[in-house]
């Protein structure tokens, strides 16, 4: 069964056949720093697995270590995927899937590179905005 995704405006969609690795959350500096966020969810997706559908003229490039690129939507600056020319994958932001991958992470890492305010210390949950804001 493919699985769809897309950027935040929909400019640029996908569809993936597979995920080819488990889900990882990669708290890696070049992962919190592109991603804007604590780690980033990633799987690894075979090449020939990987279907741009819609928006390759607004798919951008950061070479963001010697060989790696990251590609991002130019309108919206989703980061979708990343990779090495060299290798037979990408390494898919899996956040980015419209569809439920129904696969859950098996791993964390790059823990060593966490931020200091990242743990889990009983915070309250709310299912959307607090109540009061």
């Amino acid at each position: 069964m493919r699985l769809k995704g897309s950027c935040l405006c929909t400019a640029v969609r996908y569809e993936v056949d597979q995920l080819d690795s488990p889900i990882a959350h990669c708290h890696c500096v070049t992962c919190r720093k592109a991603n804007a966020a604590a780690f980033a969810s990633t799987a690894r997706i075979a090449r020939d697995h990987f279907h741009l559908t819609a928006g390759a003229d607004k798919l951008s490039a950061f070479e963001s270590s010697p060989g790696r690129f990251r590609r991002f939507c130019a309108s919206c600056g989703t980061h979708i995927v990343a990779e090495r020319a060299e290798q037979p994958f990408v390494v898919l932001r899996v956040a980015t899937l419209d569809d439920d991958p129904s696969t859950r992470p098996v791993v964390h890492i790059w823990t060593s590179h966490n931020v200091p305010w990242l743990a889990d210390e009983g915070l309250p949950q709310f299912p959307e905005w607090p109540p009061g804001l």
